[in-house]
């Protein structure tokens, strides 16, 4: 704990130095002032990570309690935080990537479709929670998977992990994990086989499974596309990093929360105006007060949107690799019915 405490005091001091020092950065001896030259120099990926590191520094002191964290700039060439990114806890609905990942690889290879229909009981609907399912108090009935899906990624739905086991149960989601390479990214299996706890990961791994998702080495372009698409909606997580930004720049973040006690986490990719990825982040947070506040008011998800305000600025002016480039999100169009 005293190391902890060292670490979070080394933060607190806020210099260039510091944070090269705390997060494998090249240290450099001042901070140039404001209007000099540093700020007006052309932005290179290397001095966005330092400034993102800087940023991730500050709040984080500020919101205290603990942090986890593995974020870079430029695909994976610069690493910008790499704050305790091995320690294996407890994802929660962050994990919820992992659990699409899964479903969508069975679908990759013919073994479910999306449009196949999965029977919603009573016994299944969580009570209460995130999502619409517990809404609807209309049961049984039956949506697709695909709905199931969009439920899960968006809005969070609790049910919807539920509906998913029912078409992956946690052994087979575990064992395709594995295989894709994330063996630190695991669902926590329960006496009954379809269901499942959320389990847990690393910053590194979530980090990882969403930098092979845009290289299109995790699942088809077909999957790849409902997955970002879903994280990328305007109905998606918008009181962390997306908080504090247009509805256009909230199209360029796929973001994923989860929450659960303590604990306060977001993971996901800012996109270029093109749709090629200029910055990853996995941010893990517990410990900070408020623990029984699941609103944006709770210290740990009020830093992340700022600095998701801040990290969007620092990389703007970037170009993601053209090579790894995804689908633009569709422009948001409201509706007013008819």
């Amino acid at each position: 704990m005293a190391s902890h405490l060292n670490r979070r005091t080394a933060l607190g001091l806020g210099t260039i130095a510091t944070a090269g020092a705390v997060f494998g950065l090249p240290a450099v001896a001042s901070a140039a002032p404001s209007g000099g030259a540093a700020s007006t120099a052309e932005p290179t990926p290397l001095r966005a990570a330092r400034k993102v590191g800087r940023i991730y520094a500050r709040e984080t002191a500020s919101a205290g309690g603990n942090w986890q964290a593995y974020v870079t700039v430029a695909g994976s060439s610069e690493v910008a935080v790499s704050d305790e990114p091995d320690t294996v806890l407890e994802a929660y609905s962050v994990n919820k990537i992992a659990v699409a990942t899964a479903v969508l690889d069975k679908v990759d290879r013919g073994l479910l479709t999306l449009d196949q229909r999965v029977d919603v009981t009573a016994a299944i609907v969580v009570p209460g929670g995130d999502g619409i399912f517990s809404l609807d108090g209309a049961y049984p009935s039956s949506v697709t998977l695909g709905h199931v899906l969009a439920a899960l990624l968006t809005v969070s739905d609790d049910t919807a992990v539920r509906l998913c086991g029912l078409v992956a149960p946690a052994a087979e989601i575990n064992e395709i994990l594995v295989a894709k390479g994330f063996p630190q990214t695991q669902v926590e299996p329960v006496a009954n086989p379809n269901r499942f706890f959320l389990g847990r990961s690393t910053p590194r791994e979530t980090h990882g499974l969403l930098q092979a998702l845009v290289a299109g080495t995790l699942l088809s372009p077909a999957s790849t596309q409902v997955i970002l698409s879903r994280l990328r909606a305007p109905i998606a997580f918008t009181d962390g990093i997306r908080r504090e930004m247009s509805s256009d720049e909230r199209l360029r973040i796929a973001t994923k929360a989860g929450w659960f006690d303590a604990a306060r986490h977001e993971a996901g990719i800012i996109f270029d105006g093109a749709g090629a990825p200029v910055l990853t982040y996995a941010i893990f947070a517990d410990g900070q007060a408020g623990a029984d506040d699941f609103g944006a008011t709770h210290p740990a998800v009020a830093a992340r949107a700022k600095m998701g305000r801040a990290f969007l600025d620092t990389v703007d002016a970037l170009s993601g690799d053209p090579a790894v480039r995804v689908a633009k999100a569709p422009r948001y169009r409201p509706s007013n019915g008819g």
